[in-house]
């Protein structure tokens, strides 16, 4: 989602950051060390310093205070599925709001959902109260505080069509405010919350009313589609690649001719063309080096430089002998 601070080296935090991160949220909740691999869907990249998984808007308020008070930078992550953490991974904290924070309410046509909420979840919901809207959004891998972050979209729909307003609370914790659409600069691909580093932490839906069969089958099918014509058995970040404007990114890496190209365990699928996938046990340097040269041969072939949609973090890892 987003980060901010300082770069420190790895692991060199104080003691006294770590002891009051445990004391607010618990020890089993802060880790030191963690293999990022496990909490993305890439199933690849590095170590961070620090994994803090609040349980709650008042843990995570309290969490970025000691964060901001001790100047360490840290970066907000939801459930992993449009993440790539460098394998020299990432120094400073990843806060994830994940499952913990997962609610999901429904107040006539408005549904409200904290924002480690699954998208398919939040579908779900929707449908069984018989709202519209919300469909495209019902296979899209990740969290609805991503979703917002980042303007989701599928199948032509986008979240800033259906988003009411979001409760946030600021980059160092210390504010909660209620923001609407007109204020959040909505593009493709795009919000105001990438540059001021707000934290979503709930989000207001406004659905409409529908017939609950409708409704089922326009996410059927489209479960359908994706399962047809997306490579979902293997670990990715879905569409690698932001749409260019005019073109479609997977056709135009069809037609440089690197359907099924490698680098290491990392390929571009032979299902979609915009997916990059590991299907070997990649690395993160693996796929990074499949995306380069992705880059390359579709900007020699078309003029096109593509640019990724995929979140890319962390450091480098450093070679042998330095």
């Amino acid at each position: 989602m987003t980060e901010n601070g300082y770069h420190n080296v790895r692991n060199k935090f104080p003691d006294e950051l770590y002891i009051q991160l445990q004391q607010a949220l618990g020890a089993d909740r802060v880790l030191r060390d963690a293999p990022m691999k496990e909490y993305t869907s890439f199933k690849a990249g590095g170590r961070a310093d620090l994994l803090i998984s609040p349980e709650s808007r008042e843990e995570l308020r309290k969490c970025l205070q000691i964060l901001t008070s001790f100047e360490m930078r840290y970066y907000l992550m939801g459930n992993g599925s449009n993440l790539l953490v460098r394998d020299g991974g990432y120094r400073g904290a990843i806060v994830r709001i994940g499952n913990q924070l997962s609610k999901i309410q429904v107040e006539g046509s408005f549904l409200v959902a904290e924002a480690g909420a699954l998208l398919s979840s939040v579908a779900s919901a929707a449908l069984s109260h018989s709202l519209s809207g919300f469909e495209f959004a019902s296979g899209i891998p990740g969290s609805i505080g991503g979703a917002v972050f980042m303007n989701a979209g599928a199948y032509g729909g986008e979240m800033k069509q259906v988003v009411r307003d979001l409760t946030v609370v600021t980059r160092d914790g210390k504010e909660e405010k209620v923001l609407f659409p007109e204020e959040l600069e909505y593009g493709y691909r795009k919000s105001s919350l990438m540059k001021n580093g707000d934290v979503v932490v709930s989000v207001t839906l406004a659905l409409t009313p529908g017939n609950r069969e409708d409704i089922a089958a326009a996410m059927k099918d489209l479960a359908k589609k994706r399962n047809e014509k997306q490579p979902v058995a293997y670990p990715s970040a879905g569409s690698f690649f932001k749409r260019p404007e005019g073109h479609f990114a997977g056709k135009l890496i069809q037609d440089a001719g690197l359907m099924g190209a490698r680098v290491g365990g990392a390929s571009i699928s032979t299902l979609h063309a915009g997916f990059l996938i590991n299907d070997q046990g990649a690395t993160a340097s693996e796929i990074l080096a499949l995306m380069e040269l992705v880059r390359k041969k579709v900007f020699a072939q078309s003029g096109v430089m593509l640019e990724p949609e995929v979140q890319i973090i962390g450091e480098e890892q450093e070679s042998d002998g330095k």
